[in-house]
C-alpha cells in the first residue's frame, strides 16, 4: 500500500509539472513584455514606444497573460494525460470534457436554487457562470478522469452496441460521472473551501518560519519528486494564498504582477522563485566547485564535466537534480545541510522584502522578474547570494574531505563514442538504458518530467542500476516496487524521446 501511494503521488506531481512547466515559460515571455512595456523603459527605449513595437508586445503581453486563467482546465487536461496507463490522448480528451460537465452540472445546480449559494465565488468559466473552485475542480476532473480511463477503455460490449465500447465509452462515463459530482459538490465545497482558506492562512501567519518550513520542505521532497506536488499546491490553491478573488501564489502574481503595486505581491513572491535564487544560482554553483576539488585526481576531469554541465542547469534554468543527485546518496548530511539552507533562503527573501516571483530560480527569472522590475528588491538576491556560495564552498569542502568522500562518476568507451555519429550514440545510450531497466519485456511505460527518466517496470530486481549510471546517470530513485525515477537532468526529454523510438522498433 505504501508503494502504491508514494507511486501514485510520484506520478500526480509529474502530470502536475507538464502544465506548471508551460506556464513559467509564458511567463518569461509576460515578464519580458511587462518590463519592456514599463514607462521608465520607455523613456529610455522610446522606439518602444511607437505603434508597431508596442502593439507587439501588447499582444505578447495579453496572449501569455490569458493563459494563466485557464489553469484548472490545464490540469484536468494534463492530470488525466499524466495518470492514464494507455491511449493517453484519449484520457486528455476525456479529461477536458469531464471538466466541462463538471462546470456544467453545478452551474445548473446552483440555478435552482435549493439551498443559499451567494457565500460561493460564482465566476464565467469558459462561457459557465458556475461554481469557482480555481485549480482544485480541475485536478477532481482530471483524477476521475485517469481512473475511469483506466478502468473502461478496453471495456466489451455485446454487438447491438458494441460502438459504444472501449475508448468511446471512456468520454461516456467521464461525462455522466463529472456531471455527478458537479450536481454534488455546491453542496459541500464551501465547507471544504473554509478549511483549505484557513489552512493557508495559518501558514500565511506563521510569518518567516512558515516560510522556512516551506522551503526546507521543498529540497527536502526533491529526492521523491513530491516536491512538484508541494509547490503545484501553493501556486494553484489557496494554501498560496487568494487576493482579489484569485488563488494560489503563482495566479496571483501572474496576473496582478502590471495591476497593482510591485509591494503588495510580496506576500506570494515569498513561495515563488525568489527564494531559490540564492542556493541555486550562487549556493550549488559553491557545492560544485568543492564537489571537483576534493574528487581524487584520476576523476577530476570527469568531475568537471559532470559539475559544469550541472552548475549550468541550476544557474541558468534553476534545474538542480543533477547537483543534487550528484551527493544526495553518498552525503546525505551535505543533503540535509542542503535543504536546511533552502529554507533559510527563502526566509531571508521574505523577511528582506524581495519581489520577484515566477518558479524558476535561475538567472533567466532573475533579470526578467527581478532587475527588470522597479521596486522588486533584486539587489538582496545578490547580496544574500555571495556569502551562500562561500558557505557551501566551504561546508562541503570540510565535509567531503573530513569523510575521504567523492562522487561516483561513470567511465565511458571513449573508443567506442569515437566511432559512432551522434544519432548511433543516442540510439546505442537509448539501448543501454532499455537493457538497463531489465529488457523490453520488463518495461510497461516510459515518461519524463524536466530532469527525470520516469518508467514502470515488471520487475524491479532485473534493473541493473550500475549500467544506468553509466550511461550519463546522476541519481536513481524507486518510490515503489515498480516504478523508477532515473535522473539525466536538462537532456532528459531527448533521452526519452530516444528510448521510446527504440521501444517500438
Amino acid at each position: 500500500m505504501k508503494n502504491k501511494i508514494m507511486g501514485f503521488f510520484s506520478d500526480l506531481g509529474r502530470s502536475l509539472m507538464m502544465p506548471i512547466a508551460a506556464l513559467a515559460a509564458c511567463g518569461i515571455v509576460l515578464g519580458l513584455s511587462s518590463a519592456l512595456m514599463k514607462p521608465q523603459v520607455q523613456a529610455a527605449l522610446p522606439f518602444l514606444a511607437s505603434a508597431v513595437p508596442l502593439f507587439i508586445l501588447t499582444v505578447l503581453n495579453k496572449v501569455s497573460g490569458i493563459v494563466f486563467t485557464l489553469m484548472p482546465v490545464l490540469f484536468s487536461i494534463s492530470i488525466a494525460l499524466g495518470l492514464a496507463k494507455e491511449d493517453k490522448g484519449v484520457a486528455a480528451f476525456a479529461g477536458f470534457l469531464g471538466y466541462y460537465a463538471f462546470l456544467v452540472a453545478s452551474s445548473l445546480m446552483i440555478g435552482t436554487g435549493i439551498i443559499d449559494f451567494s457565500a460561493m465565488k460564482i465566476s464565467t468559466i469558459l462561457g459557465v457562470e458556475t461554481v469557482d473552485m480555481g485549480a482544485t475542480a480541475g485536478i477532481i476532473a482530471g483524477l476521475v478522469t485517469a481512473v475511469l480511463h483506466n478502468k473502461y477503455h478496453k471495456v466489451q460490449f455485446p454487438a447491438a452496441i458494441a460502438f459504444y465500447g472501449g475508448k468511446r465509452f471512456v468520454a461516456l462515463i467521464v461525462i455522466v460521472t463529472m456531471a455527478g459530482v458537479g450536481l454534488v459538490m455546491p453542496l459541500i465545497w464551501e465547507p471544504i473551501s473554509v478549511c483549505i482558506n484557513g489552512l493557508g492562512g495559518v501558514i500565511h501567519a506563521a510569518g518567516a518560519f512558515g516560510v522556512f518550513i516551506f522551503g526546507t520542505l521543498e529540497r527536502l521532497l526533491i529526492p521523491t519528486g513530491l516536491h512538484h506536488v508541494l509547490n503545484s499546491l501553493f501556486r494553484t490553491t489557496p494554501l498560496g494564498g487568494v487576493y482579489e478573488g484569485v488563488e494560489g501564489c503563482l495566479n496571483i502574481f501572474l496576473q496582478f504582477v502590471d495591476q497593482v503595486p510591485l509591494k503588495d505581491l510580496q506576500p506570494y513572491t515569498q513561495f515563488l522563485g525568489q527564494g531559490k535564487m540564492p542556493f541555486m544560482m550562487f549556493g550549488l554553483p559553491g557545492a560544485a566547485l568543492a564537489i571537483y576539488q576534493t574528487s581524487p585526481q584520476e576523476k577530476k576531469s570527469r568531475v568537471k564535466a559532470l559539475m559544469i554541465a550541472g552548475v549550468a542547469a541550476s544557474f541558468v534554468s534553476g534545474i538542480t537534480e543533477p547537483l543534487e543527485f550528484s551527493f544526495l546518496f553518498i552525503a546525505p548530511v551535505l543533503f540535509l545541510f542542503h535543504s536546511l539552507m533552502g529554507g533559510l533562503s527563502f526566509m531571508l527573501m521574505s523577511v528582506l522584502g524581495v519581489i520577484v516571483g515566477n518558479t524558476g530560480g535561475g538567472i533567466i527569472d532573475f533579470f526578467i522578474w527581478g532587475v527588470f522590475q522597479p521596486g522588486s528588491n533584486w539587489f538582496w538576491i545578490i547580496v544574500v547570494g555571495i556569502p551562500y556560495a562561500f558557505i557551501y564552498y566551504f561546508v562541503f569542502k570540510w565535509y567531503l574531505s573530513k569523510k575521504n568522500i567523492s562522487i561516483e562518476v561513470a567511465e565511458e568507451d571513449e573508443e567506442m563514442n569515437q566511432a559512432l555519429s551522434l544519432d548511433e550514440k543516442a540510439q546505442q545510450t537509448a539501448a543501454t538504458i532499455i537493457e538497463a531497466l531489465g529488457g523490453f519485456e520488463n518495461i510497461v511505460v516510459v515518461n519524463n518530467c524536466i530532469s527525470r527518466l520516469r518508467v514502470d517496470v515488471k520487475d524491479m530486481s532485473l534493473v541493473n542500476e550500475d549500467m544506468l549510471k553509466k550511461t550519463g546517470s546522476m541519481g536513481i530513485v524507486k518510490p515503489s516496487d515498480k516504478h523508477i525515477q532515473v535522473i539525466y537532468g536538462p537532456k532528459v526529454e531527448k533521452i526519452a524521446d530516444n528510448v521510446r523510438a527504440v521501444l517500438k522498433y
